[in-house]
């Protein structure tokens, strides 16, 4: 008799029973075998909150394989993955096979490598209620707003709507911003920027300096009058070195990847979204095949709020890091990363498992995604344990006429872990200038002695204006969700997905942009549901969410004292929408109805937006949304239009669609090509290659200036 093995996916079920061997059986759950029913609230309020699970129907035949395995076993050991979710499908497999949950039949690997599999092989447990208790509290919770509330959306606003308690907080964010945006008041601002020379350096390199002080008062030019007066008081100064102070600046390396950093980092320097940044990261965990090392997994579980790293991959990462960079590159002492308060520590942070396999040696055998990210979570962790950069830094005062100007500089005396990895950034201020703002920033400035008169080249006054913060990228908003303690990393995506999906959140030049349906529904929620979509009631929730886990808190007693004011709430609001409803506006466009002559307006239904006569219901004419782009069919010379595949992804066909069909994922400009004359289209990004797409034409040039448009 061999032992089984219950894991959640088919893919790691391959890996751990390769590791295993002969006397185990290792089969996948897919995911959860019971739920709550799909038709119905399925919790019993009355009962303490009873959740009335049932078997899913797609599992009959997975569940009665898993029964006759079970009972033909010595042992059954339950290996789903290690967190709430995980303990959960654990806890239901457990019922379903008739388990005793307090005997050690639970098993969690951290990492799917052979060493991990037999540690947490060695290590069985009983099933840990608190992580379940906390599962479906949040299970339950979500179960009751949703089933409760979208109804009465339903009834209010439109059929199809939904409500959630962490997807309505996040849509609040983004319409929140959007508010923020459209009220700012753009403050115009000046500066006076000069471009100096040293007339002593051998180096004759011209660097910028900004005006900072006038008398010994901040200077704060506010119109093109108070700037012209400084630049007539500046006319035929002498621009004199009053101060350089020189320093050294320790630049430290980012931490390894949490869940969150990982999504943000990798939408920001990848351009992945959060889903496929997770289901990428699920296929690195589980396992995969490379020729040398067999079936592995290439790096430690995927969602944790951890930045902690064990004493083995320290080493491990020294050892490679001395190996090929040299001793000097390796930290000497003990860098211990500070993980977010709240977070959940059971795990460490993302890393790969084997130090040692470096993306290079497994660029071959993976897909463009899994290296990308691989590559992204091994240089990350390997930086994370090399030493500091060190900056040479210069500040330099400047004195002209009472006025003093600042130039700041650096040069890299040692690059320390910047020789492998430096952490993208993204700059979401809501005070953010225009990058002229930047102009006397830090570069690498001629040597400088105090007193030594300087020559100028160019003083200019530059006008700027404040700028709104900008839209929230998806990277922007899961942090923006992190740090407002909303939802948990492992629920980003899912939730991102989610508010896409419903039309509620749209994606324009990857910026999240709130539809009118999002601004209504939340706007609607403000009004009758504040706690559903406010931050710091959805944060509470987490932290009561997070206390069950520990076995502070008691379960039912929390979903009991939310019940009880959310039935109130909605009681009230059932009194105050009597006989009313919210009609959501249409977008007018310029485009006539065929039919009546009416504008058509852009609507929002179940599958997304189109154009409807703005006469309805006397005129029923409705068009799907055509988005023209630049250039022309090369076949028939029909207008190109941009399309989305099943999967998202962009590409662009001809408007003939039945007579032409041409299509390509390149993307068509306006530029004429110079021997036929048609318009070219750009492959290879925004600095690709232009090239005529004709059959008789082969026109082909690198294209170093235009912008894509899309």
């Amino acid at each position: 008799m061999s032992d089984l093995i219950i894991v959640e996916s088919p893919a790691k079920a391959k890996t751990i029973g390769k590791y295993l061997g002969k006397n185990f059986k290792v089969m996948a759950s897919v995911g959860h075998i019971r739920d709550l029913p799909k038709s119905k609230l399925g919790v019993d309020i009355e009962q303490d909150f009873k959740p009335m699970y049932e078997n899913k129907k797609d599992k009959t035949a997975l569940i009665r394989d898993l029964k006759k395995q079970a009972d033909k076993s010595k042992s059954v050991y339950l290996a789903t993955d290690p967190d709430r979710e995980g303990e959960a499908i654990s806890w239901h497999l457990a019922h379903i096979l008739d388990l005793d949950a307090a005997e050690p039949i639970r098993v969690t690997f951290n990492e799917i490598t052979k060493t991990g599999v037999k540690d947490g092989m060695a290590h069985p447990r009983g099933l840990d209620m608190g992580l379940v208790n906390a599962q479906q509290a949040r299970r339950i919770l979500d179960r009751i707003v949703g089933y409760k509330l979208s109804p009465f959306l339903w009834k209010k606003v439109r059929r199809g709507l939904s409500a959630g308690r962490v997807q309505s907080v996040a849509v609040r964010l983004v319409v929140d911003r959007e508010k923020e945006i459209e009220s700012f008041k753009s403050r115009e601002y000046w500066s006076i920027d000069a471009t100096l020379l040293s007339s002593v350096s051998d180096a004759k390199k011209l660097f910028p300096a900004r005006l900072s002080e006038v008398d010994g008062v901040k200077a704060e030019l506010n119109n093109k009058e108070d700037t012209d007066k400084v630049l007539k008081r500046l006319e035929g100064a002498s621009f004199n070195v009053s101060a350089v102070k020189k320093s050294t600046r320790k630049k430290l390396p980012a931490p390894p990847f949490t869940t969150s950093t990982l999504q943000q980092e990798a939408s920001r320097k990848l351009f992945f979204n959060s889903r496929r940044t997770m289901k990428i990261a699920q296929e690195l965990y589980e396992g995969l095949e490379l020729p040398e090392h067999g079936a592995i997994g290439l790096i430690t579980y995927m969602r944790t709020d951890s930045v902690r790293i064990s004493a083995e991959a320290k080493q491990a990462a020294k050892e490679l890091i001395e190996q090929k960079f040299g001793a000097e590159y390796v930290f000497k002492g003990e860098r211990l990363f500070k993980s977010k308060a709240g977070g959940q520590d059971a795990h460490e942070a993302i890393r790969p498992t084997v130090p040692h396999i470096t993306p290079e040696q497994i660029k071959s055998s993976v897909t463009s995604d899994q290296y990308k990210l691989y590559k992204l979570i091994w240089e990350r962790f390997m930086a994370s344990q090399m030493e500091n950069a060190q900056l040479n830094t210069v500040s330099v005062d400047i004195n002209a006429n009472g006025c003093l100007f600042k130039a700041n500089g650096y040069t890299v005396k040692f690059d320390g872990f910047m020789k492998l990895y430096v952490e993208a950034s993204e700059s979401e201020n809501p005070e953010k200038s225009d990058d002229a703002d930047n102009a006397a920033g830090a570069t690498a400035l001629p040597p400088l002695t105090q007193g030594e008169e300087l020559s100028v080249e160019s003083l200019d006054g530059n006008q700027h204006f404040t700028q709104p913060p900008g839209r929230y990228t998806e990277a922007g908003l899961i942090k923006a969700l992190e740090e407002n303690g909303i939802g948990r990393p492992s629920t980003y995506a899912p939730t991102i997905t989610t508010i896409l999906d419903r039309q509620y959140v749209e994606r324009v030049a990857k910026q999240l942009k709130p539809t009118i349906l999002g601004r209504v529904i939340t706007d609607f929620l403000k009004e009758h549901f504040d706690n559903i979509v406010d931050t710091s009631f959805t944060a509470q929730m987490e932290t009561y969410l997070d206390k069950i886990e520990v076995g502070s808190e008691e379960w039912v007693e929390v979903l009991r004292e939310f019940y009880g004011d959310f039935e109130k709430t909605l009681s009230k609001a059932e009194t105050e929408m009597e006989g009313k409803r919210v009609k959501i506006p249409d977008e007018p466009t310029d485009i006539p109805c065929e039919l009546c002559g009416k504008m058509m307006s852009i609507k929002i239904g179940p599958y997304g937006k189109f154009l409807g006569c703005s006469g309805f219901p006397e005129c029923k004419q409705t068009k799907k949304i055509i988005n023209e782009a630049d250039g022309e069919c090369p076949s028939c010379g029909g207008k190109m239009v941009s399309k989305k595949s099943k999967k998202g992804k962009p590409y662009f066909g001809c408007e003939n669609v039945k007579d032409c069909g041409f299509m390509t994922w390149d993307v068509p400009v306006s530029d004429i090509c110079p021997n036929c004359q048609k318009k070219l289209f750009r492959k290879g990004g925004k600095k690709g290659t232009l090239y005529c797409a004709a059959e008789s034409c082969s026109f082909e040039q690198a294209d170093t200036e235009a912008e894509t448009n899309v």
